[in-house]
């Protein structure tokens, strides 16, 4: 994956990340990806860039198809998708593959 971007492995573990982050006043911004989505995989290097450029930030993978009560309930229906959380809700979000608005959604909330 590369980077500090860290993959979630369970709904328990997300929940539990959106606090920790929310307690310490951190933004979280989470990549909605799958294996076989061509787009997913162009920017996985570019996000793992950002995850070491943008340290105030904290980076998170989640396989829609590894966790799919994860994804529904965040109410993803398109892959790649990027929300950012900040206190625990989501404050923004964005679809696509496109490097310059994703480093400028991330920056924005860092």
């Amino acid at each position: 994956m590369g980077g500090n971007v860290h993959a979630v492995s369970s709904p328990e573990e997300f929940n539990q990340l959106l606090a920790t982050a929310a307690a310490a006043n951190k933004a979280i911004v989470v990549d909605f990806t799958a294996t076989w989505c061509g787009p997913c995989k162009m920017i996985k290097p570019f996000f793992g860039e950002l995850s070491e450029k943008i340290t105030s930030v904290t980076f998170l993978m989640v396989d829609v198809d590894e966790l799919e009560s994860v994804a529904a309930d965040a109410g993803i229906s398109a892959m790649p998708t990027f929300q950012i959380y900040k206190g625990g809700e989501k404050v923004d979000e964005m679809c696509g593959a496109d490097k310059a608005k994703l480093e400028a959604l991330v920056t924005k909330y860092a």
